[in-house]
């Protein structure tokens, strides 16, 4: 069924303005009560043998939303009612920003991806940050039923060299709201921005962030993870999970978009496959899965990481696990697979689970990495 609605309704809206109609009916149900309850129960089942725990964290399962969906913290419990375990809002920035000019979102059906050069468009971490403490006023506790990560990156108009104050600023404002907090130095669209990925800029900004938390949040410790590109060479990947566990992080995210567009099969039209930005989707599936075998040959359990990056359904989730993800996200198979999409994943990553000779999820993190290095 929606399928057929994307095809006779969505693939004919702007992406852009489908996304906000999407947001705004999904932010709807779960202001609703009996709907959301309604809506809870169709769409998000729990899986006793999915529990995870991770950075100090307990979840309903290992299945988030990537950043770049909730930009503004607007959705969280519409997204948790529609099953993802948890919801990563972001990117925010320390000053609001309107983000590129339109048009900035493109679908490449045929390969069901996307291409986006939104820009980091946010409200700013200060109104975030109210938003983030008026929903935990209102919950009565201060962060609810949902792990809400927050993904923060850099204000566009802030030079290369004061990008630490700028994340600094970012942190102090959101840390206490956050569940876990993620330093995004990986997005191809804030000019300069993936040169923060170089461990000689990166050991300073993430030490600042991680001060900056422990100074704001003084009664529990904020976990800290980086979210990195899939374009890094090797020899970096390496050099960046050194780094994390050098510093004392508490794990990276893998991966972020693209900017490559060779060698990725891709059937869409030349028009829409030149558009600049960071593609998404089922093409960087591979890449990413690459990367985060890779980063947990070298770091093993000692981080945790988040896989990324093409995750359409069960048997994607099952292999990112296997390859040594204890979280894994999706968005781009959201647009595509519409509202069942967590429920799917989550009743196949269950069979599969059953199916294997593994007794819990976390048995299987990074088992067939184990197995390869063997």
């Amino acid at each position: 069924m929606y399928k057929l609605f994307f095809n006779l309704v969505f693939k004919r809206m702007d992406p852009e303005r489908a996304h906000h109609t999407a947001f705004r009916w999904i932010r709807l149900a779960a202001r609703t009560p009996v709907l959301r309850t309604f809506t809870a129960a169709a769409l998000a089942p729990r899986y006793k043998e999915l529990r995870t725990e991770a950075l100090g964290l307990r979840m309903h399962g290992p299945f988030g939303l990537a950043a770049g969906f909730d930009k503004n913290a607007v959705a969280i419990d519409g997204m948790s009612m529609l099953g993802f375990d948890h919801v990563e809002i972001g990117t925010v920035t320390a000053e609001p920003q309107p983000g590129n000019p339109k048009k900035r979102l493109f679908r490449l059906v045929p390969d069901r991806a996307l291409i986006n050069r939104m820009g980091f468009n946010n409200e700013g971490s200060a109104a975030v940050a109210a938003r983030l403490a008026a929903r935990e006023a209102a919950l009565g506790h201060r962060r609810g039923r949902t792990v809400v990560g927050v993904n923060i990156g850099k204000t566009k108009v802030v030079p290369e060299e004061e990008a630490v104050a700028d994340y600094v600023t970012s942190t102090e404002r959101l840390a206490r709201h956050a569940d876990y907090l993620v330093v995004n130095v990986s997005s191809p669209n804030t000019p300069g921005l993936r040169n923060l990925q170089a461990t000689e800029s990166l050991r300073p900004l993430l030490t600042a962030v991680r001060e900056a938390a422990d100074r704001t949040v003084t009664d529990r410790r904020v976990p800290l993870l980086v979210k990195i590109a899939p374009d890094l060479a090797d020899e970096d990947v390496d050099a960046v999970a050194d780094l994390a566990l050098e510093l004392g992080l508490d794990g990276i995210i893998a991966t972020n978009t693209t900017i490559a567009r060779d060698g990725l099969g891709l059937k869409s039209s030349p028009s829409l496959v030149k558009e600049t930005g960071g593609l998404s989707g089922a093409p960087v599936k591979e890449r990413s899965l690459q990367v985060l075998r890779r980063l947990y040959a070298r770091v093993g359990d000692r981080l945790v990481l988040v896989g990324v990056g093409g995750i359409e359904n069960a048997e994607d989730a099952w292999q990112r696990i296997l390859a040594g993800a204890t979280l894994i996200q999706g968005y781009s198979a959201f647009i595509y697979e519409g509202p069942f999409y967590a429920r799917a994943l989550h009743k196949g990553l269950a069979a599969r689970l059953a199916a294997s000779p593994y007794a819990t999820l976390a048995d299987a993190v990074g088992a067939e990495t184990r197995k390869a290095a063997q």
